[in-house]
């Protein structure tokens, strides 16, 4: 029997990824026209014998979230619960604190999965491959290639060309030290807590050596990536299961675009229904687009390639959409433009406006490059990336926002360039 863990984090968290995050948990934004975390869940529910899957992370529980785990419940037919940590506990802390949870019914192995990546998610494959590599003894990471200079900003894996077994794992090292990456998809046994329980010992130890700091929080605290990998590497029972599959993190806004473009590409296979043809009468569609079947979508509009239309959303005639997310509600009036850009929650844009960003995606001539982190800004100025309109922001007609990022309920008057709106 199995089970899923999918870590969700919480609210001080996903702060690159305001001002979208300030309306809905980041793990519920929708990446390719579902939120991001069913993608995680999906993958987890095509696995035979899952017998149930918990988020764990510090949000409130809120309506949006109780909602949504209703909803996927009944559609997916497997138990998912959310459980609540006190504070925020670190990737090993909260698997922790809620170990009972976890091994309860006595799974065998038990997914654990950051919600903030999107991937291809092989976790069927890494059952067949931690079979044949130490069995119940042996953890499993995902793991895949990047190039050298961006391998610096992920955990870096060097193992054993023969076994796969991880040898040594330093995260974000300074210097190069191997070019395969962890992907934050493991596979654990029971054993895992055996040596997450060690550091939490050691952790409370330190704690009582100094006595006068801020006890309770300094020893629940543990990261599976410093504290557990380190110390299991090279003892013969971490493994690493390396993909070809696609594979990016989900920080920023601008990653949100990628990860929705990784998506749709292969809707084509797993999910052929969430995309749109081109059909006599209806818009003109090029690559891939999502269109929520509420939406309504003028037939002389243009969309795509990677475009993905919300619930409720109104496309005028002669709209241009290419390389955006448009959340639901919006408006974008006749022959307005949207170009590298995420327009919000009941927005709208006026006739003949062009609301465009730049694209932060990675190197297309390297195939093992990956999302940069962004940095907001460089040299005192923002940096070009991709245009972010809150909820309920109105541009008016015939106006341009370029490189901008523009608050919730904003009323603007003007063209604007390379900008946060406040």
């Amino acid at each position: 029997m199995l089970k899923a863990v999918i870590l969700i984090g919480g609210p001080q968290k996903g702060t690159r990824f305001r001002p979208l995050s300030f309306e809905v948990p980041k793990p519920l934004f929708p990446v390719a026209g579902v939120p991001m975390v069913q993608h995680h869940i999906e993958a987890c529910t095509k696995v035979p014998n899952m017998k149930e899957i918990l988020l764990i992370g510090f949000y409130q529980p809120n309506e949006a979230l109780t909602k949504f785990l209703v909803a996927a419940q009944q559609e997916f037919r497997v138990p998912i619960r959310y459980l609540q940590e006190y504070a925020a506990l670190g990737t090993g802390g909260g698997i922790y604190h809620f170990r009972d949870q976890i091994l309860s019914g006595s799974p065998d192995s038990f997914f654990v999965l950051n919600a903030d990546v999107c991937s291809e998610f092989p976790l069927q494959e890494m059952l067949a491959f931690q079979k044949n590599h130490g069995g119940t003894q042996s953890f499993i990471m995902l793991g895949t290639t990047a190039n050298r200079t961006q391998s610096l900003n992920y955990g870096c894996i060097v193992a054993n060309s023969d076994t796969q077994e991880v040898l040594h794992y330093v995260e974000k090292p300074e210097t190069f030290v191997g070019d395969i990456i962890n992907c934050g998809i493991y596979l654990f046994t029971p054993a895992i807590f055996q040596y997450i329980g060690e550091v939490f010992q050691r952790n409370q130890q330190d704690v009582q050596l100094e006595e006068n700091s801020n006890g309770w929080q300094r020893a629940e605290v543990i990261r599976l990536e410093q504290d557990i990998f380190t110390a299991l590497a090279g003892h013969g029972s971490l493994y690493v299961y390396k993909t070809d599959g696609f594979w990016s993190q989900i920080k920023s806004a601008g990653s949100a675009i990628y990860a929705s473009r990784l998506y749709l590409n292969s809707y084509s296979r797993s999910h052929p229904e969430r995309l749109i043809e081109n059909h006599a009468g209806g818009p003109t569609i090029r690559g891939s687009v999502y269109i929520h079947p509420t939406a309504i979508v003028d037939p002389s509009a243009v969309l795509g390639p990677n475009v993905s239309i919300g619930k409720g959303v109104t496309v005028g005639a002669g709209v241009r959409v290419r390389e955006s997310i448009i959340l639901h509600g919006a408006t974008l009036q006749d022959h307005s433009c949207v170009l590298n850009s995420i327009v919000g929650w009941e927005s709208t844009i006026g006739r003949w406006a062009r609301v465009e960003g730049t694209p932060s995606d990675p190197n297309p001539n390297d195939p093992y490059a990956k999302m940069d982190s962004e940095t907001l800004f460089r040299d005192g100025k923002l940096t070009p990336s991709i245009t972010i309109l809150g909820c309920n922001v109105s541009i008016p007609a015939e106006v341009v926002i370029l490189n901008s990022i523009v608050l919730p309920h904003k009323d603007l008057g003007r063209s604007y360039k390379n900008q946060i709106i406040l």
